[in-house]
């Protein structure tokens, strides 16, 4: 689409150019739902530069308009618009251009909003012209995203250049960072409140998937079924402070106040679509903004961290005595960490709160990762130049370790990861990422924060790309990421699956090293080997990009199994006893009955159950998505892990003989692998290494399977007390689901019969690979036989944004979580085994536990 074209009228002489009608029926369409217009292209970009090269001008306001558009519509970094936007600063400033509209300060202005990336070559091209060394000087020190650029600025500096010296001097004394105010020590806001607990479903419907990377767009959705008509209060909210701005007045910014805020998935776009409405615009950038507040009495810590990279306070405090449309001033100290929510006239205070110190340098910084990312340029430069360097922000005191200091599987694994025996609670560190993941829905915005990051190769030795949750039904959009991202992430030495090889979890499993570090931007990237640390697209980003990631490391919770797994119960239902029995032992509290829970932003440390394979591992791993952990471990065999890897060796072969790129990536990662097996070994823990809680669970009191109830993973009950629910719609899949789990199913299906009683069983293998298997068996056959649904591999119901349950349906899933509308409009989800799953599916009911167990032993098990 041309974003101009010529107006026929006029005299060539004297042309102008008009929008594009396409251009300005998206502006004005964009204009009624009240929110900007789409980014600039690369072939929108190209227009402005031919128009201006023409010197074609608007027809209202001459050239300064399509250089307005030019310096504040193209996304930052190495976006493919930015990339030629500075390629026409360089024609600028050498005359290939033959322009006369723009002058040197013109170019840097233009510049400076790009935040490195393709914009670091004009400014260093800027130091070896007298007349614009000062301005490549200005932007240089402005960005900490220069860390490319230091060996040539040094090299000016030795060379005698004057603003080659300025530039090092800046980023010595963090430039970057002090360019900006610090914390406000007072902030007025208006309270938009939510009772109970807002999860990041509620803040980022699952339907909408598509548009997440539109963040204006995404966020009309917010709020849809779980708080309707909140999106239309918080904007009236922020209108009315914009004009008390305006008016030179005091604004109240709108503040988002909820009991529990961020729980499910790692999503990003949950982050985005609220600072959209409580942040402020970013300067030239298109369609982004940084900041705002959330308070909450308890806060999911990827929430938490997406919030304060977004240069966000994401504050924890008693939240009871606040109401929507209350007027409230929060009274902040950086330097001790005290907070206090006051009434509108700061009379009375309304709670008292503490928060971590270095928030406040973040949130001056923009945001976490501006501030991780400036910190490390302004210690190069130190570490080059061999001069000391500034230190304007707090520096956060480490936990030490004592004599002979005991360290838990997780600590031990992350103080590996940094080049040291452990880590403990509370200590900043910065572990190398071994293994990245990446899925479609928050792929697109993970590619938009590596742009931002001015990434064109990863550092991390493994990046993964999938298409699982979009593969069955794309939309135009999704058909676009599918041709878009693949070349994407290869380009930059990442691996891409292809549409229909499945669910990146399963996947991502059998491409892990033991005892190494990750992450992933997905809530359930929960390795059964080693350990992960789910995030956000934002970090998950800086993770790719840099090569590791900024953990504040959690305290540990230890679940230590017992005894023998009784027959007939299954690890789904270990799965779902670990937050029934965490209740009994008051570790934490039912949904709407509190606000304990002991595994909240905690690691969750199992052992017990040296026998599992890391596959079946996986099933437990996975599940502390639900209890709100911050990560996971298990304790394994290694014989077990042996057995696993040496299949994954074929697996990676199999993907090098299809063809499948980054080759390089895969080749090393294989290498990896095979020599850990020439010698293989396991971390474990110390005996004496001490956890925040234990919960020590007796396989033997497991005597019936157990369910998460509608609608919420820790509403957990016996069978028994559910037995005789009429269920609509049975899920087989996920990445909760493996072989076994459909063999299993098969046979108690055929040995009851070979009947369904529901009105629909959904059938979707998690991988390419498993559906294969499905198929030489007979299973795939033989369910399709049976009127059922079978889906190709990938997530289906289990994420909800494409294919759905009926609407009110009463259904039984496998799938890791049930939340409101997650699945269906207002469907009721029970979670719980496969062979429960499949005894349901013949009944079209709950089964009793007789009912369940004589099933369970028809199929020989």
């Amino acid at each position: 689409m041309k974003l101009f074209h010529k107006c026929r009228n006029r005299s060539l002489s004297t042309p102008e150019i008009l929008m594009n009608p396409e251009y300005r029926k998206m502006k004005a369409e964009r204009d009624l739902l009240g929110i900007p217009p789409l980014p600039l292209t690369e072939a929108q970009v190209d227009e402005i530069i031919n128009a201006l090269k023409m010197g074609l001008v608007t027809p209202a306001d001459g050239p300064e308009d399509l250089l307005t558009l030019l310096q504040t519509r193209v996304p930052p970094g190495v976006d493919p618009a930015a990339k030629r936007k500075a390629e026409f600063m360089v024609d600028v400033l050498t005359n290939n251009a033959g322009l006369s509209l723009l002058d040197g300060k013109q170019v840097i202005e233009t510049l400076k909003p790009m935040q490195g990336g393709y914009s670091l070559a004009v400014l260093l091209f800027c130091l070896q012209s007298p007349g614009m060394a000062p301005g490549g000087m200005e932007g240089l020190s402005a960005t900490p995203l220069a860390a490319e650029a230091i060996d040539i600025v040094y090299g000016h500096f030795k060379a005698g250049n004057e603003q080659a010296a300025l530039i090092l001097q800046n980023w010595l004394n963090a430039t970057w960072f002090t360019q900006h105010p610090p914390m406000p020590d007072r902030l007025p806001l208006c309270v938009y409140r939510v009772k109970g607990e807002v999860n990041t479903d509620d803040l980022s419907p699952a339907k909408y998937a598509f548009t997440r990377p539109d963040i204006p767009l995404h966020a009309l959705k917010m709020g849809e079924t779980r708080f309707p008509g909140g999106y239309a209060a918080m904007h009236e909210m922020r209108q009315s402070a914009q004009k008390a701005l305006a008016a030179k007045e005091q604004p109240f910014w709108p503040v988002f106040v909820a009991d529990t805020l961020g729980t499910g998935s790692s999503r990003k776009s949950a982050t985005n679509s609220l600072v959209w409405l409580l942040g402020r615009d970013i300067p030239n950038v298109p369609n982004r903004r940084r900041g705002g507040v959330v308070l909450a009495n308890r806060i999911a810590p990827i929430f938490y961290n997406s919030f304060e990279d977004a240069g966000g306070l994401p504050l924890v405090a008693d939240v009871g005595k606040l109401e929507t449309g209350q007027r409230i001033v929060l009274r902040l100290d950086a330097k001790t960490g005290q907070g206090r929510i006051m009434n509108e006239t700061e009379t009375e205070e309304i709670a008292a709160f503490t928060f971590p110190r270095n928030l406040a340098d973040e949130y001056r910084a923009g945001g976490r990762i501006n501030f991780i990312i400036g910190r490390r340029l302004t210690s190069e430069v130190s570490r080059r130049t061999g001069l000391p360097h500034a230190r304007p922000w707090v520096e956060m005191s480490q936990p030490q370790a004592q004599p002979n200091q005991g360290y838990t599987l997780a600590q031990k694994l992350v103080g590996r990861a940094c080049g040291r025996p452990g880590v403990l609670p509370g200590e900043n560190c910065e572990p190398a990422m071994a293994t990245v993941g990446s899925q479609d829905t928050t792929g697109p915005m993970t590619r938009d924060e590596l742009n931002s990051l001015a990434c064109l190769q990863f550092a991390a030795p493994l990046v993964l790309q999938s298409f699982c949750h979009t593969a069955a039904y794309p939309n135009e959009a999704d058909r676009a990421n599918h041709a878009s991202l693949p070349p994407y992430i290869t380009s930059r030495g990442g691996v891409a699956l292809r549409p229909g090889d499945g669910i990146i979890h399963s996947w991502l499993n059998r491409l892990l090293l033991p005892d190494q570090v990750g992450t992933g931007g997905d809530s359930h990237t929960r390795f059964p080997l080693g350990i992960s640390f789910a995030a956000g697209s934002g970090l998950v980003a800086l993770a790719a990009s840099q090569g590791f990631m900024p953990i504040e490391m959690p305290e540990s919770v230890l679940v230590k199994f017992g005894g023998k797994l009784p027959e007939g119960i299954t690890l789904r239902d270990l799965v779902n006893a670990i937050p029934l029995f965490a209740i009994k032992a008051g570790l934490l509290d039912r949904p709407g009955e509190g606000n304990r829970n002991v595994f909240n932003g905690r690691i969750l440390e199992m052992e017990g159950l040296p026998d599992l394979t890391p596959e079946e591992a996986f099933e437990l791993t996975c599940a502390s998505a639900e209890r709100s952990a911050a990560a996971a471990t298990i304790a394994l065999a290694v014989d077990k892990v042996e057995k696993y890897l040496r299949h994954n060796v074929a697996v990676i072969q199999g993907l090098i003989d299809a063809d499948y790129q980054s080759r390089q990536a895969l080749v090393k990662r294989k290498a990896q692998m095979e020599t850990w097996l020439k010698n293989p070994d396991l971390v474990y823990r110390d005996e004496h290494a001490e956890f925040a809680a234990r919960l020590d669970l007796d396989l033997a009191e497991i005597r019936e399977p157990i369910l998460a109830c509608p609608n919420n993973p820790d509403q957990v009950r016996w069978l028994s007390e559910l037995s005789g629910r009429k269920i609509d719609e049975v899920f087989l899949g996920s990445c909760m689901s493996s072989l076994d789990h459909f063999r299993l199913a098969a046979k108690l299906i055929a040995a009851a019969g070979g009947k369904l009683a529901v009105e629909r069983l959904w059938i979707t293998p998690p991988t390419r690979l498993d559906r294969e298997v499905m198929e030489r068996e007979g299973m795939l056959k033989d369910f399709a036989a049976l009127g059922a649904r079978v889906e190709i591999p990938g997530c289906s119901l289990c994420m909800g944004n494409q294919a759905r349950v009926e609407p009110g349906a009463a259904v039984f899933s496998t799938s890791t979580r049930n939340f409101d509308n997650r699945m269906g409009d207002g469907a009721q989800v029970y979670l719980g085994s496969a062979v429960l799953a499949a005894a349901t599916a013949v009944l079209g009911k709950l089964p009793t536990p007789a009912e369940y167990f004589m099933l369970y032993h028809q199929i020989g098990k």
